[in-house]
């Protein structure tokens, strides 16, 4: 199953895939971008306060964000370029989940780095672990039988919009000299959105292991009722063959009279 991606259906979309494909780039290719997209967003954050001028900060919030896209853009891509324009290998199903993993801690790991208040990093490392684990969560109910569920409130284009909007705040904040703390605060809602989504994700995987539960046990509670039922003989058939019988032995008798009178 797909992420649902309301941008796939977008013309600059289907442009920007078709120029890929006829240019003869792989869909793998594209997903481990999106892993070097990660990294520069992490280089930008990480390097934004600590660089020397105002307007330095503020490209380099801005440069995290447009990586931030980026990644975003490579999700999109990879996808299409396997499916849109059949180029789906079999080691896709690798390609397209697992570079997300190290993509989401790039990123999440960065903005405890950029500046603010001295628990940061904390809050930078738990978002991260959360990010996983709800991810891991839409892989364990794939698993083990239900739905594969890509819901929120805090799924990966919502942790992204969330970090790329932070950025642009960030940006804000360091171009006005404020004290920085949209980070701080985007940190913490990335952090409760993925409690709530892990949350919701495994109500929804043990409402269809219940289902299927239910659904199992009424089709073995069903009586076969296809099966031809074999009917007791009436008293009126076993009258009648009782009958038969009896007259088969008269006959025989008969016959073994006049035999034996012959013989005599």
């Amino acid at each position: 199953m797909r992420r649902p991606i309301a941008a796939r259906e977008a013309h600059w979309a289907k442009n920007a895939a078709r120029f890929l494909a006829r240019r003869g780039v792989r869909p793998n290719t594209v997903s481990l971008a999106s892993v070097a997209f990660a990294a520069l967003a992490m280089a930008c954050l990480i390097a934004a306060p600590r660089v020397h001028g105002r307007w330095t900060e503020v490209a380099l919030f801005c440069g995290a964000a447009l990586c931030i896209q980026g990644r975003l853009l490579c999700n999109l891509f990879d996808g299409m370029l396997a499916v849109e324009w059949d180029q789906a290998s079999a080691l896709g199903p690798i390609f397209n989940d697992f570079p997300d993993r190290p993509a989401d801690v790039l990123i999440l790991a960065g903005c405890g780095f950029c500046g603010g208040p001295a628990w940061m990093p904390l809050a930078a490392w738990l978002a991260a672990s959360l990010a996983l684990v709800t991810a891991y969560t839409r892989v364990l109910g794939v698993a083990i039988g239900a739905h594969e569920y890509f819901v929120g409130p805090m799924a990966k284009p919502h942790r992204m919009a969330t970090t790329t909007i932070a950025c642009v705040l960030a940006a804000l904040e360091a171009a006005l000299g404020w004290t920085p703390r949209a980070m701080a605060i985007a940190l913490a809602i990335i952090a409760l959105g993925c409690v709530l989504t892990i949350a919701r994700r495994l109500k929804l995987i043990a409402r269809d292991l219940e289902n299927a539960a239910r659904h199992h046990a009424s089709k073995t509670a069903t009586p076969n009722l296809s099966a031809p039922s074999v009917s007791a003989p009436s008293i009126e058939t076993q009258s009648v063959g009782a009958h038969d019988d009896a007259s088969q032995s008269e006959a025989s008798q008969s016959e073994a009279s006049r035999k034996g009178a012959w013989r005599r």
